[in-house]
């Protein structure tokens, strides 16, 4: 259950972020991409039984994930949903950038999906 409540929140937080691209208001969206990682990871995590409330937590399962997989770029498309979580404290990103790292969160989602439907 708490599985497909943090999928159908990535999906609610992919559709704001887009909204807010749109809107251009990057700290927003920025934040909202972060989500929706988080939650995506959240997903997967709770699918093995593996802890995920701290942002520690969801790091720590990221770094599992790539030792499990063997696919480095979990590690370093999380580093770059990390920087769009503080982009939306700092407001230092440009909109041209948070859109390309927009990009790469979207592409971490797609990867993580079908681990969350594994085990």
């Amino acid at each position: 259950m708490a599985q497909a409540r943090y999928m159908l929140l990535n999906g609610k937080y992919l559709e704001d972020a887009e909204r807010l691209l749109e809107a251009g208001d990057s700290p927003q969206a920025s934040e909202k991409l972060w989500g929706a990682v988080a939650e995506m990871v959240k997903a997967v995590a709770t699918g093995r039984g593996w802890r995920h409330f701290s942002h520690r937590e969801l790091r720590e399962a990221v770094e599992r994930l790539f030792q499990e997989t063997g696919d480095a770029d979990l590690v370093r498309l999380f580093a770059e949903a990390e920087s769009l979580h503080a982009n939306f404290y700092e407001n230092w990103m440009s909109l041209d950038t948070v859109k390309l790292y927009a990009e790469d969160a979207r592409r971490l989602v797609e990867k993580l999906r079908p681990l969350a439907a594994t085990r």
